[in-house]
């Protein structure tokens, strides 16, 4: 069976796609800081019949990111690696003149050194999968001035870059850098408690995620409202800068 790795998988995005990725039959190795949510989570995706390992704790400790591919090892190895892990900087989100260093630093620690960390720690059993795949969740936070999101946004765009990086000095693997869009999540209530529009559920965008899996196009940047279209997959990757207000 293929394993994956999803970070953040107690709630929101991460659990909608493990969801659908224990239903295919994937075994899965899921983290999240709350142990009771994250227990629950693996409860319900063992239903699915296959292996879930779920490991409480914070990315951006090195000692659990070990802990996480540990797993995944003593699995079968590693097919997929989710970075879907994410801090805000500050809730509700500020502007810049009010942002602190710290809240900054630890939206980059979370965001982007966790990812890479994750990333180096995993590359061997991604390499020895043959066709292993990374997916950092982004955001067109990442690539879109929007009043308060500068920090996340910068943390969102660095993570963009090192994707990209990654997919350039890796080319036997397949790294995909996906903004999935505006969804109903913990995190944008968060971000933004006063706006009272309506979104998606996260379980929504996951097919879009589940197509890049099944057509393994080439490494980039995507959106999820392209993935979820009819187009062509290098289409959807050049789209990504028509995107809208989403988040």
């Amino acid at each position: 069976m293929p394993v994956a790795i999803i970070t953040g998988g107690s709630k929101g995005l991460g659990r909608a796609l493990a969801a659908k990725l224990a239903e295919r039959g994937w075994d899965l190795v899921v983290d999240a800081r709350t142990a009771a949510a994250l227990q629950e989570a693996g409860r319900e995706l063992a239903k699915y019949g296959t292996r879930v390992v779920a490991v409480t704790g914070d990315v951006t400790e090195a000692a659990h990111r070990a802990a996480l591919v540990a797993a995944a090892r003593d699995l079968g190895g590693l097919d997929l690696l989710v970075n879907n892990a994410s801090a805000l900087g500050a809730e509700p989100l500020v502007g810049l003149s009010e942002l602190t260093v710290d809240g900054f630093r630890a939206a980059l620690e979370t965001n982007v050194v966790a990812a890479l960390g994750l990333v180096r720690e995993a590359l061997p059993l991604l390499r020895a999968a043959g066709a292993g795949s990374v997916i950092s969740v982004s955001s067109d936070a990442a690539v879109e001035a929007y009043p308060t999101w500068g920090g996340y946004g910068a943390s969102k765009a660095a993570l963009d870059q090192l994707s990209a990086v990654l997919g350039v000095e890796e080319p036997g693997l397949r790294v995909w850098a996906v903004d999935p869009g505006d969804m109903d999540t913990d995190l944008y209530a968060a971000a933004a408690p006063d706006d009272p529009g309506e979104r998606p559920d996260p379980a929504e965008v996951v097919p879009g995620f589940l197509r890049l899996l099944d057509e393994r196009p080439a490494s980039g940047r995507y959106a999820a409202t392209e993935l979820l279209g009819t187009a062509g997959l290098g289409d959807a990757r050049l789209g990504v800068v028509r995107l809208g207000d989403v988040r």
